[in-house]
């Protein structure tokens, strides 16, 4: 059994120790509202106020930057009101960010809190996302969280590729036991996403924990 409260979020050990792979750069940033920090404040607002960090472009997964659109809702391209910053939607004409939206960035961030299940969207936007940045020889961040239901159990059948689709674009389980770090590190190693990726790991998460047990706050991904 592991003591609650010991779990501390890829953002947060990016700030502390990691920024060398922002600082002095261009960032773009993919997250949603539950992309924050244990007290709650959101990347974006993170990011915009960190040293030498200049965060140019923000993407908005399904559901929109603040998971306040209904499923399947198209999500239209927009600006942030806090910040200034351009939210450019990977829910609506493209899936994954155009030529012209790297076109100003020199590194591409992700951070939204999965679900652990293969029919949720997010992962296979990081994909889609992580494999465009490669195209563009743009490095590629995933700020890591835990999988919800835990990082030790794999259950249900692999997707058959002859269906697959936006809810399932990788051959993986239902249930695939993996962080989304761990997810994209599998999928550029099997050779099936090309891209030059790092993952900014949790401190203090075991693959046995139910997401109860991160003492992390929960914040509904939509």
């Amino acid at each position: 059994q592991h003591t609650a409260g010991v779990v501390v979020p890829g953002i947060e050990v990016l700030l502390r120790d990691s920024l060398t792979l922002v600082r002095g750069k261009r960032v773009g940033l993919i997250t949603n509202q539950s992309g924050r920090d244990r007290a709650g404040q959101s990347d974006i607002d993170l990011l915009a106020h960190a040293p030498g960090v200049r965060l140019v472009a923000l993407f908005a997964p399904e559901h929109g930057i603040r998971g306040t659109a209904q499923a399947g809702a198209t999500i239209a391209s927009d600006t942030d009101a806090a910040t200034g910053v351009p939210i450019y939607s990977l829910y609506g004409a493209t899936r994954a960010p155009t030529p012209a939206m790297l076109d100003s960035i020199d590194v591409l961030l992700y951070d939204i809190q999965d679900a652990g299940a293969r029919f949720y969207t997010y992962v296979w936007t990081m994909a889609l996302s992580a494999d465009a940045a490669g195209r563009a020889h743009i490095p590629f961040v995933v700020l890591d969280r835990p999988d919800p239901i835990r990082g030790d159990r794999v259950e249900g059948g692999v997707l058959d590729t002859a269906y697959r689709s936006f809810v399932g674009e990788y051959p993986v389980a239902l249930r695939y036991g993996l962080t989304p770090g761990e997810l994209l590190k599998y999928l550029v190693g099997t050779g099936q996403v090309h891209a030059d990726v790092h993952v900014v790991p949790m401190q203090g998460w075991h693959r046995s924990m139910w997401y109860s047990a991160t003492g992390l706050p929960w914040v509904n991904p939509s």
